[in-house]
């Protein structure tokens, strides 16, 4: 998933790093317990054991509940915007960035499902508790913002849809990841089979008759894994590159 990199700040000082280190421990702890016991069964007596630190340490550094899960949904956004910093993106084209937000995910639910499983179920949350709703929100409209633009990208490329409505389409799409890792996070190939629907949903059809006709033969369906491979290797983009 991708989330805008910062300006990139200059070396923290000791007390600084401690301090991040700390809070990214309570983040962790945090969002450990929100996918064992629930939004509800979060308590700092838990959180603060599970860190090894007293409560009173604890509200130091998140001095009530908003501030909890504020933490809690930074340390998320930190993760998705990692992924940027290993996949440089920004001379790909729409379609081979959609490609990514597909890998990105995959990958998180291969190696951090417990990440995907909490923001699930903070989102279902966030319906009906305003606190919730003010921690985790603002990810889920820059994430919808950004799936949005590279749709509205892709449809201007012509190889999305052209009747597609792309902020539909991005809630679509994104409703679709999250409840598949919220009810089946470890089925990786379920994953793929769910991306090839997805991928075919949003494809331009002309792009696709294109395809059956001039081979006598149905357009390839784009595999998750095979794209991540490619991601890996540095083979998605890489034509673009070479045009430049």
């Amino acid at each position: 998933m991708y989330m805008p990199r910062p300006m990139s700040p200059n070396p923290d000082p000791p007390r600084r790093a401690h301090t991040d280190d700390r809070r990214a421990e309570i983040a962790a702890a945090a969002r450990s317990l929100i996918v064992e016991k629930g939004v509800e069964g979060l308590r700092t007596r838990d959180i603060a054991e599970r860190v090894g630190i007293n409560v009173a340490t604890l509200h130091y550094h998140v001095p009530t509940k908003e501030a909890l899960l504020g933490l809690v949904a930074e340390a998320m956004r930190h993760d998705f915007i990692q992924q940027q910093i290993e996949r440089p993106r920004a001379h790909l084209s729409a379609r081979e960035r959609m490609d990514l937000e597909f890998v990105d995910f995959r990958e998180m639910l291969a190696t951090q499902s417990e990440t995907m499983l909490c923001l699930s179920e903070l989102m279902e949350r966030a319906r009906r508790d305003e606190k919730i709703a003010g921690a985790i929100r603002p990810l889920q409209r820059k994430w919808r913002e950004i799936v949005s633009d590279l749709l509205s990208e892709g449809v201007s490329d012509g190889v999305y849809r052209p009747d597609m409505d792309p902020q539909s389409a991005a809630i679509m799409i994104i409703g679709a990841m999250v409840g598949f890792s919220r009810t089946r996070p470890g089925d990786l190939e379920g994953f793929d089979r769910l991306v090839a629907e997805l991928q075919r949903a949003i494809r331009n059809p002309a792009l696709t008759a294109g395809a059956d006709l001039s081979n006598g033969k149905r357009a390839p369906r784009h595999s998750t894994k095979r794209l991540a491979d490619r991601a890996l290797s540095g083979s998605i983009g890489q034509s673009a590159k070479n045009k430049t």
